[in-house]
């Protein structure tokens, strides 16, 4: 196994809310918080892209994360959409039970880092579509 290929990914959780976005970026353990609108979605695209992740993973929360994941496509990020019961089972798994907003999105980059599930696509006229 090569462990030094997996020091140069970086993984990058967010944690959705109905008004900000936690952002953890691993292994270089940078957290930010930005509101989760178009200004503030700008501003993490802003922050993230120079640091060329090999994933961001967000879960899927029905339509709060929408907006983020449109910008990461626009933006020519890549991204994974993951499923919430997932992330809970992986942090079961590692014996994480402590809930808050930073620690669920650096919660999220470990799994990511350590599933490395497959990134997603979308056709943005679908998602456009079932946004409005």
């Amino acid at each position: 196994m090569n462990c030094t290929n997996n020091q140069k990914e970086i993984t990058i959780g967010v944690d959705t809310g109905k008004f900000q976005l936690d952002i953890h970026i691993r292994p270089l353990d940078i957290y930010f918080t930005v509101s989760n609108d178009e200004k503030g979605i700008k501003d993490a695209i802003k922050q993230i892209k120079p640091h060329k992740p090999t994933r961001i993973v967000i879960e899927a929360t029905g339509r709060l994360e929408h907006a983020f994941i449109m910008a990461c496509s626009q933006a020519d990020l890549p991204f994974t959409v993951a499923n919430p019961a997932h992330v809970k089972k992986f942090a079961g798994a590692i014996g994480r039970k402590a809930k808050t907003d930073k620690l669920d999105a650096q919660l999220i980059a470990h799994y990511g880092e350590a599933i490395k599930p497959p990134l997603s696509t979308l056709k943005p006229e679908n998602i456009t579509a079932r946004s409005l």
